[in-house]
């Protein structure tokens, strides 16, 4: 390494937490740092911090689209090589490291950013953009570069890795992966979605259509179970369960086939069990032959050992937690980055690795020790077992380097936490169990394997008996319970003894119906799994590890996938299942018709991970990865280009609703609903209407609505031509000069109706409330919520009322049931979709009545200080805010809010402040703590989802089953929910 004399070396962090971090490890052995603005400084080194990325890669000037980027007149777009652009809202950070970077004094550069490919990208992206543009294109800074690898923050972890610092050209395979995996995202990303974008607004207006080289194979996964869902038809069958009655008690056991083989093949019945009988009459007569008969009975037993699971990754930490607490991968990322960074509890959380470096064996003995004398009762004791007994051994399951990549499993530090959120203390419990786990000795269990049989019968039973608990005392009761079902005679339990050679009894025998069952929708944790498995769900956590190079995506990179298919809205999320929109079935038929198999087959696009994976190790060039990338690439957008068929076949829904133009069978094609005659097979009438007007996809059961009640909304997600999103009611209206139904955005430009001065009838309608202005009747009207002296009635032909609140404000659907809040209490509750006119940012807040002002205006949460307040001199008040707590409802884009003197909002739910819902409430609502703000809406929801408003009065609920347990009567009135409730959350 290249010296300069006296020349300081400058240390970059991702975060400035870890530079924080740093800067304490080192002040022992390199003397005390002087804080600065943006760095930190002493006689040897100067140590800064990014804040995540800096910097973005960009196509450069002269071969980036601007105008026209939407036509394939400019695709593919491959530029020969990539600009580099600073990140806008990182500016200043950017400007302050590239300072210290080229600091004369500053001899060389170590990069302390997160261990693993991006924290790779980050640094050399801000390396290259400090050197500068030379020749068209920015060149490195030209110093010297060194890599300090840390995969724990404690003190003695960053002295060990300044001790041990890597080189350059160590880390240049892991340096070409990164820039490969973010150029080929670039490539395939902005190429994808301009080319399906341009596609499918070939027909006018603008429907962006966003692909990505794992995302769009992520979503192919739960489209494809989707459809298996909806394609299956369920089956009746039978099965037949006896309970048998020995000299020592009963036992159950369940009929099987003893001569059955899985069917094998392409064709083969996936649905035939050993224990499935397929007619009734079957079951009936087996039942009835059995019924009574003495019976012979073949036992055997056999000691069998379950070791724990292997030592948690990223992607199995997410899975476990999602399917113990309800965390989204999302959320147990930033948990365990916390436990990281923060709290200095857990090791380097973004790891694929399973297994400990075989040196780390000290260590864990270490850790052992720090568990055993913590203050952690629940942990504690099992650490001290551990340690007595000499539980902690070389083995090849938990330390394999072979097995440990860049990173090593997540473990505990030598650092007991504290000050822990109940969600952090949840999770790292989680892997401190686990640590102790697969170091305990495995459970053993007594398996007896019981046949009975009666005239040619043959019926089993399962026992399974814990004999020694093992690496189960460490989760206590919760493992090491008796299977689940075991009542159902074939699945473990303890069973009664049988003496050898002795004759027991059928003491009943009864056929059981039952149908089959769909494969179930993913949860976030079961797709992990499979975009861990490429497409394959697997649970064998050895088979996982061996597939997992060839997955979708990295640890680091799956949640933020997830989330992204969320955002774009191809995919919900309802309880813990991930449901995919009728927008992700038209990309799926879309990418399928154009044979684009890269972005439709998990296995291919698993495939290029593989050889992201091989080129850190050095086997494989960055250059040729990239020519695939450009192939795969032009390939895609020229199959989108060349495409001339009229639509895309598919998979596609007759609505039941018939044509109102003709009468005739409305039917989905690719790009709309369209009338094909009375027949279901001609040409039709000529009506039709757009699946995704203004870039918004119907859902079926929307499509279906629209052309029923010719109406529909107010619907979220439209788009403008520009790109911005709007909020519109639809309708669809007879067209005079067309003589046929056209699809309509209705604005409710109600104007029209009030200067004609037509008579509006409220006759029939429901009234929201009492008008704050004068106590007339509110209804609904138009897009608007207005008081019946508003608009020219049979009573009142000239209008003595001004009161009129949008149903649209700002992008914000306000439903009527928040109307009638604000009518009964002067406000909503907290409304999250507002966005602002101006900044296009979306905001929240309440919208309230104003009487100075005579009109609805909005009022926002109070914001609390991060610091306490300032003294002041005795006796004198605090200075406090005298602007008005509401702001005009149409202006608050453009005016900065106060804060109000109102009430504090509810805060989010957390395990601290939500309430745990009773049974009965649980039976309508699902499982999870709970605030009463959510009760309520959950509530309504289940209201109105099995439409149980009053039909004559729709301020009453009419009960059914679920909802009588919780409100004890069988109706009640809106009011009345909220103090009925209150039992049911303790």
């Amino acid at each position: 390494m290249k010296n300069q004399g006296s020349a300081k070396t400058l240390v970059i962090a991702e975060k400035p937490s870890v530079a924080q971090d740093i800067v304490r490890a080192l002040t022992p052995v390199a003397g005390k740092f002087e804080k600065h603005d943006d760095h930190f400084e002493n006689d040897q080194y100067v140590v800064t911090s990014a804040v995540g990325h800096l910097v973005e890669i960009a196509a450069p000037e002269e071969f980036d689209v601007k105008r026209g980027k939407w036509s394939f007149a400019h695709l593919p777009v491959l530029p020969p090589y990539f600009d580099l652009k600073p990140i806008d809202k990182t500016k200043s950070r950017l400007s302050a490291v590239v300072k210290q970077a080229k600091r004369k004094d500053v001899g060389q550069l170590i990069n302390a950013c997160d261990a693993g490919r991006e924290g790779e990208l980050i640094f050399r992206l801000i390396e290259q953009y400090a050197g500068g543009q030379k020749n068209g294109a920015y060149q490195s800074l030209g110093k010297p570069v060194r890599r300090l690898w840390l995969q724990s923050m404690t003190p003695a972890a960053i002295r060990d890795g300044f001790e041990n610092l890597k080189s350059d050209e160590q880390m240049q395979g892991l340096a070409d992966a990164a820039r490969s995996r973010s150029e080929a995202d670039w490539m395939v990303g902005i190429n994808g979605t301009r080319a399906m974008t341009a596609f499918n607004s070939r027909d006018g207006g603008f429907f962006l259509t966003t692909v990505g080289r794992v995302q769009t194979p992520t979503l192919s996964i739960v489209v494809e179970r989707e459809e298996k869902i909806r394609a299956h038809r369920s089956r009746d069958y039978w099965e037949i369960h006896g309970s048998f009655l020995a000299e020592a008690g009963e036992y159950p056991g369940k009929w099987f086939d003893p001569n059955f083989k899985k069917p094998t093949g392409e064709d083969a019945d996936a649905e035939q069990r050993a224990d499935r009988v397929w007619s009734q009459r079957e079951a009936m007569a087996i039942a009835e032959a059995v019924q009574s008969k003495a019976c012979s009975v073949k036992e055997e037993s056999k000691p069998t050992t379950q070791a724990s699971g292997l030592l948690y990754d990223l992607t199995s930490l997410q899975r476990e937690a999602n399917g113990r607490f309800g965390f989204s991968a999302k959320t147990t990322l930033q948990l365990a980055q916390s436990l990281y960074e923060r709290h200095k509890a857990l090791t380097y959380p973004r790891t694929d690795s399973r297994a400990l470096p075989e040196d780390y064996l000290p260590t864990v003995k270490q850790t052992f020790e720090m568990l055993a004398d913590s203050g952690m009762k629940h942990l504690a004791p099992h650490a001290l077992t551990a340690l007595n007994n000499g539980y902690i051994r070389p083995s090849k399951r938990v330390f394999d380097n072979s097995k440990v990549s860049d990173h090593f499993a997540i473990i505990p530090t030598l650092q007991a936490p504290s000050g822990l959120s109940e969600a952090e203390q949840k999770l790292y419990d989680l892997v401190v169990r686990r640590f102790l786990a697969v170091f305990f000795p495995s459970a053993e269990f007594l398996v007896t394997t019981r046949i009975t049989s009666a005239v040619g019968h043959h019926f089993k039973t399962e026992g399974k008996v814990l004999v020694k608990p093992g690496w189960m005392a460490v989760y206590g009761k919760e493992a090491a319970e008796d299977v689940a079902d075991a009542k159902e005679g074939d699945k473990g339990q303890s069973l009664v003894p049988v003496r050898e050679g002795e004759t027991v009894r059928a003491e009943s025998v009864e056929p059981k119906a039952l149908k089959t069952k769909p494969p179930a929708r993913y949860s976030e944790a079961t797709l992990l799994g499979a975009m861990e498995g490429a497409g394959k769900l697997v649970d064998d956590d050895e088979l996982r590890e061996a597939m997992q190079e060839k997955g979708l995506g990295t640890p680091a990179t799956r949640a933020a996938t997830i989330e992204g298919l969320l955002t774009e809205k191809y995919m919900l999320r309802e309880g813990r299942e991930m449901i995919p929109t009728a927008k992700a079935f038209q990309l799926m038929t879309l990418l399928r018709g154009l044979s684009v198999e890269e972005l439709c087959k998990a296995e291919l696009t698993g495939e290029w991970e593989y050889k992201l994976a091989q080129m850190e190790q050095g086997k494989l060039s960055r250059a040729a990865f990239m020519a695939d990338i450009a192939a795969m690439t032009e390939r895609m957008v020229k199959k989108a280009k060349e495409y001339d068929r009229d639509t895309i076949p598919g998979n596609y829904a007759t609505l039941t609703t018939p044509c109102p133009n003709c009468g005739g069978v409305v039917k989905e094609n690719y790009r709309r609903y369209s009338c094909v005659g009375k027949d279901g097979a001609s040409e039709g009438c000529g009506f039709s209407f757009g699946k995704s007007p203004a870039g918004r996809t119907f859902e079926p059961e929307e499509a279906e609505q629209l052309l029923r009640d010719k109406k529909i909304g107010p619907l979220e997600g439209f788009r403008s031509k520009a790109g911005w999103p709007f909020v519109a009611e639809i309708v669809i209206k007879f067209n005079e000069e067309e003589k046929n139904w056209k699809l309509e955005f209705d604005f409710g430009d109600d104007k029209k109706n009030e200067e004609s001065g037509e008579l509006v009838d409220f006759a029939g309608a429901e009234s929201l409330g009492a008008c704050p202005k004068c106590g007339s009747p509110v209804y609904e009207h138009g897009s608007n919520y207005v008081c019946s002296k508003t608009v020219p009635t049979e009573a009142q032909p000239t209008p003595s009322c001004d009161f009129k609140s949008g149903k649209i404000i700002l992008q914000q659907p306000v439903a009527r049931e928040q109307m009638s809040k604000l009518l009964e209490t002067g406000k909503t509750d907290l409304l999250d979709k507002f966005v602002s006119m101006r900044t296009r940012r979306a905001f929240k807040a309440f919208l309230a009545w104003d009487k100075e002002a005579g009109k609805v205006n909005f009022e926002f949460e109070p914001r609390t200080s991060k610091f306490p307040p300032r003294k002041t001199a005795a006796g004198a008040p605090a200075r406090t805010a005298a602007a008005k707590n509401a702001a005009p409802a149409k202006k608050a884009a453009a005016k900065k809010a106060t804060a109000p003197k109102a009430p504090k909002a509810p805060r989010k739910t957390t395990a601290a402040t939500g309430k745990q819902p009773s049974a009965a409430l649980i039976a309508v609502i699902g499982e999870g703590l709970v605030s009463r703000p959510e009760v309520t809406k959950k509530l309504w929801d289940y209201i109105k989802a099995n439409a149980l408003q009053d039909t004559a009065d729709k301020r009453k609920i009419n009960a059914d089953a679920k909802l009588q347990a919780v409100f004890g009567k069988p109706q009640v009135t809106m009011f009345e929910i909220a103090k009925l409730i209150g039992p049911h959350l303790s």
